[in-house]
C-alpha cells in the first residue's frame, strides 16, 4: 500500500495557494448544504439557526487567524484582515472590495455576492432574512473578536433597487470609543469547550527560499490580497486554520439545530450537510487539480478534502491498495468532541454516506464500503451510482460551478 501519489505535501506554493481558494469556498458551502435540509421546518428556524451558527463559529475562527498570522489588535484593519481569509467570504465569489481609512473607520462593498446571487431567486423575504436578520447580529459578532466597540452598519444592501444595483451592497466599519460594548456571543462561548476551538495553532516555519512569500499579515491591509503572497509554510498553516473554521462552523450548526429540532433531526441534519458539502468539493477539487479517475485520483481527492483536515484534529489516513483505496478513521481530537455532533463524529458513529458522495465524485463508478470500525475500502463497480440527493441540492449553489479567475 502506498499513499496517494499527489498528496498535501507534494503540493508546490502555488498549488497550495489554489487549494486555500479551494478550501474556503468549501466551508462557505457548508450553509448551501445545511439550509435545505432545515428549511422544511420553516424559514424562520433557517435562519436563526444560521444567526446561531456564524456567531458561534466566526469570534472563535476569527481571532485565531489573527494570532496565527500576527495582526491581531483591536482596529478596523485587524478586522478587516481577518475577514479576507474567512470562510464567510471566499476570494471572488464573494467579492469584498475593503478600505481602511485609519484605526477607527474603514469600510468594505462587494462588487460580487455569491450568496445573494443563490437567494435572490428564492424571492424578497429570503433575501431580507439573510441580508438584514443574519447580517446585522453575525457581523457584529465577528466585529467583536476584534473590538466590542466595533459596528459594521449598512450604507446600502439588498433587495437591490434597482434590481441590478452595483456593487450589491456596501457597508461602514467604525469603533466608537463611546459607545458600548457587544455583549459576548453566547453561541461562542460554549463552542469555546470544543477540541476544535481549543487546538493549537500551527506552527509556521521559516521556508527553504527567503522570496518565497510573507510568513505573516502584519503589512497594511491588501485590498488585492492575493494568497499566494504568503509563504509555502504559511499557506500550509493557512490551510489548517481555515479547515477547522469548517469544523467549527458546523458545530454551529448542529447544536443551533439540536436546542431547536432535537439531537435525532441534528444528527441527520449534519450528516445530509456532510454528504451534500463532501461531493460538491470532491468534483471541485477533481476539476480544480485535473484529477483523473483511477485510484490514484480518487485517493488524491480523499486527501486533499478539507473535511479530513488538519491532520492534528483528525487521524485520517488515505492509501492506495492495489485497484482501490483504503481509508482509515482513527480516534482523535475530532472523534471525542464533549457534547458536540460534527462530520467526523457522525462518520465514526457509521454515518458514512458522505464518503460514497466524495468517490462519486470523482467518478460514479466509484463506491464505498465498509470493513470494520472507522476502515473503509473505496473500489470499481460497473454500474455507475446516481447522485446522491444531498449533493444535487448543494448544486443549486452558484458556488458548486464557481471558477476563480483573478
Amino acid at each position: 500500500m502506498t499513499r496517494p501519489p499527489h498528496s498535501m505535501e507534494d503540493l508546490d506554493h502555488d498549488a497550495l495557494a489554489v487549494l486555500a481558494r479551494e478550501y474556503l469556498l468549501a466551508g462557505h458551502l457548508i450553509d448551501r448544504a445545511g439550509m435545505p435540509v432545515i428549511i422544511q421546518h420553516g424559514r424562520d428556524v433557517m435562519r436563526d439557526v444560521a444567526i446561531d451558527e456564524w456567531m458561534a463559529a466566526s469570534p472563535i475562527y476569527s481571532k485565531r487567524m489573527q494570532q496565527l498570522l500576527g495582526f491581531a489588535g483591536d482596529t478596523v484593519e485587524a478586522c478587516l484582515k481577518g475577514m479576507q481569509i474567512d470562510i464567510g467570504a471566499p476570494p471572488e465569489f464573494m467579492d469584498f472590495r475593503m478600505e481602511v481609512a485609519d484605526d477607527h473607520h474603514g469600510g468594505f462593498h462587494l462588487d460580487h455576492c455569491g450568496a445573494l446571487m443563490d437567494v435572490e431567486p428564492m424571492g424578497e423575504d429570503f433575501v431580507v432574512a439573510m441580508c438584514h436578520h443574519i447580517e446585522d447580529p453575525t457581523f457584529d459578532a465577528t466585529g467583536w473578536a476584534t473590538n466590542p466597540k466595533l459596528r459594521m452598519r449598512p450604507v446600502h444592501r439588498p433587495p437591490r433597487i434597482p434590481a441590478d444595483r452595483h456593487p450589491h451592497c456596501a457597508w461602514t466599519v467604525t469603533i466608537d470609543e463611546s459607545g458600548e460594548p457587544t455583549e459576548p456571543p453566547q453561541q461562542a462561548e460554549r463552542l469555546r469547550q470544543s477540541h476544535a476551538a481549543r487546538l493549537p495553532l500551527a506552527h509556521i516555519t521559516e521556508p527553504a527560499d527567503p522570496l518565497d512569500g510573507d510568513l505573516d499579515y502584519r503589512r497594511p491591509l491588501d485590498p488585492n490580497l492575493d494568497l499566494r503572497a504568503f509563504a509555502t509554510p504559511a499557506l500550509r498553516a493557512i490551510l489548517e486554520e481555515v479547515s477547522l473554521q469548517a469544523h467549527l462552523l458546523v458545530m454551529g450548526f448542529t447544536t443551533a439545530v439540536e436546542a431547536r429540532l432535537g439531537a435525532d433531526v441534528a444528527t441527520d441534519a449534519v450528516a445530509k450537510q456532510f454528504a451534500g458539502v463532501a461531493g460538491v468539493v470532491a468534483e471541485r477539487l477533481c476539476r480544480t487539480f485535473e484529477l483523473d479517475r483511477t485510484a490514484a485520483g480518487v485517493a488524491t481527492v480523499f486527501d486533499l478534502h478539507p473535511a479530513f483536515r488538519p491532520r492534528g484534529y483528525i487521524d485520517w489516513e488515505v492509501t492506495v491498495d492495489g485497484d482501490g483505496v483504503s481509508l482509515r478513521l482513527g480516534d482523535s481530537a475530532a472523534t471525542s468532541e464533549p457534547g458536540f455532533s460534527s462530520w467526523i463524529t457522525t462518520l465514526a458513529a457509521g454515518h458514512d454516506r458522505p464518503l460514497r458522495a466524495i468517490a462519486a465524485g470523482v467518478d460514479p463508478h466509484w463506491s464505498v464500503r465498509p470493513e470494520g470500525r472507522g476502515s473503509w475500502r473505496v473500489e470499481r463497480t460497473e454500474a455507475p451510482a446516481d447522485e446522491l440527493p444531498e449533493v444535487t441540492l448543494t448544486k443549486f449553489s452558484t458556488g458548486a460551478a464557481f471558477r476563480f479567475d483573478r
